[in-house]
């Protein structure tokens, strides 16, 4: 599977149990604030996250990541601030397909968006510093590391610290052209 076969659509109602075969697994979830979720945590997330594309002005746009007919990852740009043209990427993957380029697909694509589409400036993402392979995807995109936020969210085994990269629409740019 290569990153460029990752297809995102806009999320739909109808794509909750597709996501609920992950959001229910604990190796899934390890590293996040939420989770393992039930079938009506995993309802509500997505219904929220459809709702949000209909919100003025809009901050939350939510994909789902298909790998032919098969949704393998969700991905999700907000922007944090439409003046200040600031926006962060996330995204979670089926443990199924865990290092072959799907986050990477995922995070290109919303990059893309992100700088095109919207016109931002800057573009963040965390992610808990034992996430190695989320650290890898993040660096693959050629975020620069900006350092780590301590204590950032409670999730099961206690406080978490976030590490922090990001990049700017040149070097995004830059990245993209070569």
């Amino acid at each position: 599977m290569s990153q460029h076969s990752v297809s995102l659509d806009k999320i739909a109602f109808d794509d909750w149990r597709a996501i609920h075969s992950w959001a229910c697994l604990p190796e899934a979830c390890r590293f996040q604030p939420w989770g393992p979720n039930t079938e009506d945590q995993t309802r509500d997330f997505v219904k929220a996250a459809v709702e949000a594309w209909s919100s003025t002005p809009q901050q939350r746009f939510a994909h789902v990541a298909r790998f032919g007919d098969d949704v393998v990852g969700v991905g999700e740009l907000h922007v944090r601030s439409h003046t200040q043209r600031q926006g962060e990427i996330s995204y979670i993957v089926h443990p199924r397909v865990w290092g072959q380029g799907v986050g990477t697909g995922i995070g290109r694509q919303l990059l893309q968006r992100g700088f095109v589409e919207l016109g931002l400036h800057r573009i963040f993402a965390t992610c808990d510093p034992r996430n190695l392979g989320s650290a890898r995807v993040l660096a693959k995109l050629g975020m620069t590391y900006e350092g780590r936020l301590r204590h950032t969210a409670w999730i099961r085994d206690g406080w978490r610290d976030s590490l922090t990269f990001s990049i700017l629409e040149e070097e995004w740019r830059a990245e993209d052209s070569e």
